[in-house]
């Protein structure tokens, strides 16, 4: 199994929200056919990184890669659980994929 994460920028948080949308739907889908694993989930965080404005970045775990690459998200390290939100996925997935981190 790979340990690689994926991430995705949505836009600004203006306008974030219509592909969220689309990710939760294609997320449903591509969950209920593997079978509802808890280590599949796609979480977002509002980042800023010094910016004027700030951007809305989609985090998908190593188990969302198929789904990661439907929507052309590139690979990266497992994201900080600090100021991450739950997109898509079992509320039980954070202690699954963040176990050493603080809740």
């Amino acid at each position: 199994m790979t340990s690689t994460w994926f991430f995705l920028s949505l836009g600004d948080g203006m306008t974030a929200d219509e592909l969220s949308e689309e990710i939760r739907a294609a997320f449903q889908t591509a969950f209920e056919s593997a079978g509802e694993p808890v280590d599949m989930a796609v979480f977002k965080r509002l980042e800023s990184e010094g910016r004027l404005h700030c951007e809305v970045i989609a985090y998908f775990s190593p188990s969302a890669e198929g789904l990661a690459k439907l929507f052309d998200a590139g690979p990266c390290q497992r994201p900080e659980r600090s100021g991450l939100g739950l997109l898509a996925g079992y509320e039980g997935s954070w202690s699954v994929l963040f176990p050493q981190s603080e809740a």
